[in-house]
C-alpha cells in the first residue's frame, strides 16, 4: 500500500564515470549553478557533489533575508537580479519559495551613519534598486514596535527603507533547485566526500570521491565555509578567506508584531518574523577563525539585550532554538566568482560572508554561463581573485557595519 518512498528529486542515480562538469557543494550556490547549466546551457551531464546532505552549510543555517541595497555600483545589480528572480525561480521550478518582500529597514543610529546611508540609497536609485532614507518617526511609523527614545545605548537617527526585500525559506530553495536540476538531468550525489582534483597539464581533468573517480574537464568549488580549505588542499590556491562563525536564534512564536526586517550595524543585530511567528535573529558573525558551528551563551546575552532596547515589546520572551554557521568572508566582504589562469576548468563560488543566501540565484545563472562558454560574464568581472593582488578591493563592508557615536 505505502511502497517505496520517491526522493523529493528523482530516483537516486548512480555515480558516473564522466560528467561534463562537476560542482563540489550540495548548497544553494552549487544547485542554482547546476540548474542553470542544465536548463540555459543544455548541459545535463553534470554532478552535485555533496560531503553530508543538500543544505548542510550556510544555505541551511541562516536567517533567510533577500535584498539588493548594497553599498557598491559592482554589487547592486548582481543582488539586484536576484531579487527579482525568486518569484521567476517559484514559477519555473514549479515549487513555493515562499518569497516574502516585507521591506528591509536598516537602522541608523547617528548623522554620520545617515549621511553613509544617503551614498547607499544613491548608489540603488542609480540601478534602479528602490530605496529611501527615512527619519525615526517614519520607522516608528513603520514598525511601531521599535524604541525611537533617545536613552538607549543607540537612539535611532532614521533608516535606510527598501521595500523590495524581505524573506524566504532556505529549505524549500534548496529542495526546489535539487527538484529542477534532477529534471533537467542533474545527478545530485549526497553522502560523497571529494577527496581530490586531478590536474593534467595545466587542465582539471578528474575528481576523486570516496566513491571512485570521475573524469571531468569542470569543476565549480562552491563548498561556502569549506571552499578555501579544499582550494588549498587540493590544488594549492590560497584564497584570501577566513572562516567565522555566524550565530543565530529564534523566539518562542509570538502574534504579528514585526511586519519588516529590522536590521542594525550599531547594536550588530537583525530580525525578522518568521510565518510561525517566531522572530529569528542573528548577530555579527565571531571575531576569531574558526570552523566549529558551536554556539555560546555570550551571543544568546548579547541579541537579547540588543534586541530588547531596539523592540521592547520583546522583554521576557524566550529563545527557543539557537544555531551557527560557517561564513567564509573575504577582506572586503564581496565574493570571488572567477577561474584560475593556471588551471582550466577550475572555477570557483566563495567568499560570501554575510551575503551568499541573498545572491545565489544570480551567481548561480552567471556561473553557469562562465562555466558553459569560458568566457567571464561582464557582471562577474568585478568579482575575479586578482582584485585582491592589483588593491581593488571593493567597500561593501559599510553594508553591513555602520558607523556609530563612539566610533
Amino acid at each position: 500500500m505505502f511502497g517505496r518512498v520517491k526522493p523529493l528529486w528523482g530516483e537516486k542515480s548512480s555515480l558516473k564515470s564522466n560528467y561534463d562538469a562537476v560542482i563540489i557543494g550540495g548548497g544553494l550556490h552549487g544547485l542554482a549553478a547546476a540548474y542553470f547549466l542544465a536548463r540555459d546551457h543544455n548541459m545535463r551531464n553534470v554532478a552535485v557533489l555533496e560531503k553530508r546532505f543538500i543544505g548542510f552549510g550556510g544555505s541551511g543555517r541562516n536567517t533567510a533575508i533577500v535584498r539588493a541595497n548594497q553599498r557598491t555600483q559592482e554589487n547592486v545589480p548582481l543582488y539586484k537580479e536576484a531579487l527579482a528572480l525568486w518569484p521567476v525561480l517559484t514559477k519555473d521550478l514549479d515549487y513555493n519559495l515562499m518569497f516574502f518582500n516585507c521591506g528591509n529597514l536598516n537602522l541608523m543610529h547617528s548623522e554620520a551613519a545617515m549621511n553613509a546611508a544617503r551614498m547607499n540609497v544613491a548608489t540603488a536609485q542609480f540601478h534602479g534598486v528602490e530605496s529611501h532614507l527615512i527619519d525615526a518617526k517614519q520607522c516608528k511609523e513603520l514598525v511601531p514596535a521599535l524604541n525611537i527614545l533617545a536613552d538607549i545605548t543607540y537612539p535611532i537617527f532614521g533608516a535606510m527603507y527598501h521595500p523590495p526585500g524581505g524573506i524566504l525559506r532556505h529549505d524549500a530553495i534548496v529542495w526546489g533547485l535539487a527538484k529542477g536540476a534532477a529534471e533537467h538531468g542533474v545527478h545530485v550525489h549526497q553522502q560523497t566526500e571529494v577527496t581530490g582534483i586531478g590536474v593534467e597539464n595545466g587542465k582539471i581533468v578528474s575528481v576523486e570521491t570516496d566513491k571512485g573517480q570521475i573524469k571531468t574537464p569542470r569543476v565549480l568549488n562552491a563548498a561556502g565555509g569549506y571552499s578555501a580549505a579544499l582550494s588549498y588542499q587540493m590544488l594549492g590556491i590560497k584564497l584570501p578567506i577566513s572562516v567565522l562563525t555566524i550565530q543565530a536564534m529564534v523566539t518562542q512564536p509570538l502574534k504579528p508584531l514585526l511586519n519588516h526586517v529590522v536590521s542594525s550595524g550599531a547594536y550588530h543585530a537583525y530580525a525578522n518574523q518568521t510565518l510561525k511567528g517566531e522572530i529569528a535573529t542573528g548577530a555579527h558573525m565571531d571575531s576569531w577563525p574558526n570552523y566549529t558551528t558551536q554556539t555560546t551563551a555570550y551571543y544568546i546575552k548579547h541579541q537579547a539585550e540588543a534586541l530588547a532596547e531596539m523592540l521592547p515589546c520583546l522583554r521576557g520572551v524566550k529563545f527557543m532554538r539557537h544555531w551557527g554557521g560557517l561564513a567564509d568572508m573575504t577582506p572586503d566582504m564581496a565574493p570571488i566568482m572567477d577561474g584560475n589562469d593556471s588551471i582550466e576548468g577550475y572555477f570557483m563560488d566563495c567568499g560570501w560572508g554575510y551575503f551568499g543566501f541573498k545572491s545565489c540565484a544570480a551567481s548561480g545563472k552567471y556561473m553557469a554561463q562562465f562555466m558553459a562558454s569560458g568566457n567571464c560574464p561582464n557582471m562577474l568581472k568585478p568579482f575575479s581573485l586578482r582584485r585582491f593582488e592589483q588593491h581593488r578591493l571593493m567597500g561593501e563592508t559599510a553594508a553591513v557595519v555602520n558607523y556609530t557615536p563612539d566610533n
